[in-house]
């Protein structure tokens, strides 16, 4: 989606949706949830889905949704939102000739997940602190350079700069499996060269971290059998994802938004 503050220093001015506000305060504490490669991006991110959730709350609310009506743990606003999409917004079902399409697409996408068994040096910093950030980052190219052409002695470093819990095991976090770390490390281990420090730190919402590969155990083509529920999921969570942003487009086109410009009528809300 387009998302533009009004000037230079709207960052210290509050967003207003259909009267209610979208503080400061609260962007901040949301970036942390929409990590970027900046934080003026972290915070562009953060600003949209605090936007669209006040958009969807204002609209629960409009209709007299019951904010008692929750399941397991739901927070009220998280009762209300679920009320009204599942009200507004339908999760068709693929046909097995649409998933056998997708499957004959996409075969080089289905496979079991990579393992890789893992070292690192966390260099922590909070996302939102541009300069600890920077520094962090600085630090890792550091050791990185310390290390290139000898990896000998990532296990002391690592106990010496490391301050992730595995420090104490030299930094090895032994065998990683999809699913079990951040998705924007996860997504590093795949492009990583095996049995050499990477030549560049890996960014994640926690900070920088100095990588060496020991082992990549690559995953293997699935049947379409095999494939079939995540090939449903995929199919169903895509079509209800254009539906939901198209319904929020609506409700923003309605909306008496200030302190921030969203192009409803053109860009999605919700990516």
């Amino acid at each position: 989606m387009t998302i533009q503050m009004h000037n230079p220093r709207a960052n210290s001015a509050d967003i207003h949706v259909n009267g209610r506000v979208v503080s400061e305060d609260s962007i901040n504490r949301e970036v942390q949830y929409h990590p970027a490669a900046s934080l003026r991006e972290a915070r562009r991110r953060a600003a949209t889905a605090l936007v669209v959730r006040e958009l969807l709350l204002d609209e629960a609310e409009r209709q007299g949704l019951d904010e008692q009506n929750r399941e397991g743990e739901e927070t009220r606003e998280e009762a209300l939102i679920r009320q009204l999409l599942d009200k507004a917004v339908e999760r068709p079902e693929p046909s097995d000739a649409d998933c056998r399409q997708w499957f004959e697409a996409n075969r080089e996408k289905l496979r079991t997940p990579d393992q890789h068994e893992v070292s690192h040096i966390l260099l922590p910093a909070p996302p939102d602190d541009a300069e600890a950030r920077a520094e962090a980052q600085k630090k890792a190219k550091e050791l990185i350079g310390q290390l290139q052409g000898d990896k000998s002695s990532f296990l002391s470093l690592a106990r010496e700069h490391s301050l992730c819990p595995s420090a104490e095991e030299g930094g090895h976090l032994g065998v990683i499996g999809k699913g079990q770390t951040t998705p924007e490390f996860e997504r590093a281990l795949s492009r990583l060269p095996v049995g050499q420090v990477a030549e560049y730190p890996v960014e994640t919402r926690f900070g920088y971290h100095v990588v060496l590969i020991h082992r990549r155990d690559e995953g293997r083509p699935l049947s379409y059998e095999e494939a079939l529920p995540q090939i449903e999921t995929y199919l169903v969570e895509s079509v209800y994802r254009r539906a939901v942003s198209q319904y929020i487009s609506i409700l923003a086109g309605q909306a008496k938004i200030e302190g921030i410009d969203l192009d409803a009528a053109t860009s999605p809300l919700v990516q």
